[in-house]
């Protein structure tokens, strides 16, 4: 079986080192020391998943993700670094990235980050192909939004996360079930990645009034959907 292909920018040798030499026997990982190399590659070759310092030369992390997520909104992104304030973790999810890791980090926390997000995007289910929501054709499989007159690709969270209010709609459900559901914990700063995705998920769907997400203070949130 082929290994999934990763793109991973860092510039701090010793630790490219021990993430390449423990993640090198499962997957085909390529690492780069600068975000213009980094893009470079990722323009001219395919891989299933991205992992990003932040504090790289040139081109920081945050830009990098960016030229990435201009070129392919459904490519997974996890963010590795040791800028720990919930501002930078804010940002980097506000930029589309799927998740963020605070150095230092388990390689056993990161290789089932990595498998979770690699498994999301080559899942297939039993579920139906597409759902409606409001004028939108809701396509989770391949994130997207097809309207009369309009297309909208998602991230894989903000599929996700659709998809999974579609499931419960009508239904209170809890931060914590969310969080567990998609983060796979329900820790602070997953609780405030979710409030980002939510904010995005009410942004693309902001023209649909018969499409609602309330906010149930101290419970979690309802999606609903006027007849």
């Amino acid at each position: 079986m082929e290994k999934s292909k990763i793109l991973y920018a860092e510039d701090d040798k010793t630790i490219a080192f021990l993430v390449e030499d423990s993640l090198e026997s499962y997957y085909d990982i390529s690492c780069y020391s600068d975000g213009e190399s980094a893009l470079e590659a990722f323009n001219s070759r395919d891989f299933d998943i991205c992992l990003l310092d932040i504090m790289i030369p040139g081109m920081n992390g945050f830009e990098l993700a960016q030229n990435i997520r201009n070129k392919n909104s459904e490519i997974p992104i996890i963010f590795i670094s040791a800028k720990a304030l919930k501002e930078d973790r804010i940002k980097g999810l506000k930029i589309g990235a799927d998740d963020y890791l605070v150095k230092p980090f388990s390689i056993e926390e990161l290789m089932l980050k990595i498998e979770v997000f690699l498994k999301r995007t080559k899942k297939t289910d039993a579920s139906p192909l597409q759902y409606k929501v409001g004028k939108y054709d809701f396509d989770p499989k391949n994130y997207t939004l097809q309207g009369i007159d309009n297309h909208i690709t998602l991230t894989q969270r903000e599929s996700d996360l659709l998809l999974y209010f579609i499931r419960h709609k009508n239904l209170v459900v809890k931060r914590q079930d969310i969080l567990k559901a998609i983060w796979g914990d329900d820790d602070y700063f997953m609780g405030r990645s979710l409030d980002v995705f939510i904010s995005r998920l009410r942004k693309v769907l902001a023209e649909e009034q018969n499409v609602l997400i309330e906010n149930l203070h101290g419970i979690g949130f309802r999606f609903s959907e006027k007849e």
